[in-house]
């Protein structure tokens, strides 16, 4: 639910955009004011899953999603559909490192927990290309409300059979309440260099409304760091990022997560507003996508840490996505065809599918139990913090150089001339942050497919007392 929900307006927006009277830069907050309250509250909602329990945090995160996605399929009004998809973003922030919990709690370190996180990352791979093809076939058939009304019964059913199927949450001991001063100026932070970035092709980037919103949000963002090095239980806790598996995993899936959601937004652009397909057609042309995302989630994704370990695999998985997206550039042309973007849908699905499960299986790796909710929502919060930073600036980067033709509407020129800059920009982000990745992530294999205890070297050895060559090392 929560990968198809990432990315299922994407084929809706022209639809949303149009009934609703959007303007062409505030279109994307459909998109942006989910990810931002999802990035900026993840860390509570993993807090959350570490202090009350992740099932009970999983069953009322679900109920909030179910009830969030059909305001929003009823909203008649734009304003209306933002706040839905903001709370949504809540729900969605307090479900996805509850899941993530679950799984690293629930199944033994080693080939058990990797079989485990590769069926959920065939699952989140294969669903965020399969969002395309459902919004397309629910705008088509049954209109843009659809996209969002599809949650509901998925939430229903969870509500109904998890608490069946999971086990009751182990009784707590006593502890501290949340940060929660940490997680407001989290979420204030993130949004309003969000909201400048967004701002800045419309105002102006040196205008307030823009680099002044950036501004405040980076000292905000400042802020929040020197608070949670001075709590006793911060929200997230300093040390955490000392680990390089989890630091290294977070660059990764920010880069990942941008360069995805940009291009995302750049291909559905290409597609309905170029190549003039309708939602239905420009859903189904996802359909390889998906296919292809899944199959690198699933065994190639499990094969290649077993034998080259996480650092060099999420290298791989980025350079893979960088070529990929690289290879859709001389694919985009005015009068271009469908056929001419396959070798970089091929390329790109790969690389995304291995990416989005081994990023969030190394973010876990070698980390307590305690702390499995907490690591889990830094990598989460770095995916949409990173989706609607690359969305904002991508777009921004695309629609810099339009030529307005006949009536005020860009020439088709001007179009694809601005996706081949914003694909390319994706494409050279992608390589040069795989190269960092390799340098900063040497695991060896054996150790980062039976991980034991924490890692804070990120070399794949495990930090315990009586280890004499990692005393050594330290």
């Amino acid at each position: 639910m929560i990968a198809i929900d990432y990315n299922i307006v994407y084929v809706a927006l022209p639809d949303i955009g149009r009934e609703l009277d959007f303007s062409s830069q505030s279109l994307q907050w459909v998109v942006s004011a989910y990810a931002v309250t999802f990035g900026g509250l993840l860390l509570l909602g993993g807090r959350a899953a570490d202090r009350l329990g992740a099932r009970r945090v999983f069953l009322t995160a679900a109920v909030l999603y179910g009830l969030s996605s059909l305001a929003g399929g009823l909203a008649n009004d734009s304003g209306l559909l933002i706040a839905a998809r903001a709370v949504q973003g809540v729900g969605g922030a307090l479900l996805f490192p509850a899941i993530l919990t679950l799984i690293n709690t629930t199944f033994q370190p080693g080939a058990e927990r990797t079989r485990a996180l590769a069926a959920w990352g065939a699952a989140g791979g294969g669903g965020l290309a399969a969002g395309a093809l459902l919004g397309g076939v629910l705008t088509n058939y049954l209109g843009w409300e659809w996209v969002f009304f599809v949650n509901v019964p998925v939430a229903v059913l969870i509500a109904a059979v998890a608490p069946r199927l999971l086990a009751a949450d182990a009784s707590q001991p006593a502890r501290t309440g949340f940060d929660l001063p940490g997680g407001l100026l989290a979420t204030a932070g993130v949004a309003l260099v969000v909201f400048g970035l967004v701002s800045g092709p419309e105002a102006g980037w040196w205008s307030v409304r823009a680099a002044g919103a950036i501004a405040l949000g980076v000292v905000i963002l400042a802020g929040f760091a020197v608070l949670e090095q001075r709590l006793r239980n911060p929200l997230l806790p300093p040390r955490l990022l000392g680990y390089r598996n989890l630091s290294t995993a977070v660059l990764a899936v920010f880069v990942f997560a941008g360069t995805l959601a940009g291009e995302y937004f750049l291909f559905t652009t290409y597609l309905q507003n170029v190549l003039g397909y309708s939602p239905l057609k420009a859903g189904l042309a996802f359909l390889p996508l998906t296919l292809i995302s899944m199959a690198g989630a699933g065994p190639l994704a499990t094969t290649s840490v077993a034998k080259l370990g996480y650092g060099a695999t999420m290298a791989v998985a980025l350079l893979l996505c960088g070529i990929g997206i690289g290879l859709l550039v001389p694919g985009m042309s005015v009068g271009g065809s469908y056929p001419a973007l396959l070798p970089g849908i091929a390329v790109w699905g790969i690389g995304g599918g291995i990416a989005f499960t081994v990023c969030f299986s190394a973010a876990g790796h070698g980390i307590a139990v305690e702390e499995q909710g907490v690591a889990n929502a830094v990598a989460s919060t770095s995916q949409q913090v990173g989706s609607a930073v690359g969305l904002a600036a991508i777009v921004a980067v695309a629609n810099s150089g339009l030529d307005l033709g006949v009536g005020g509407a860009p020439t088709p020129d001007s179009v694809v001339d601005g996706l081949r800059v914003g694909g390319l920009v994706s494409a050279v982000t992608a390589v040069v942050i795989s190269v960092v990745v390799a340098l900063l992530l040497r695991d060896r294999p054996s150790a980062a497919a039976t991980p034991a205890a924490p890692d804070p070297t990120g070399l794949g050895v495990p930090d315990v007392a009586g280890d004499e060559d990692v005393r050594a090392y330290s």
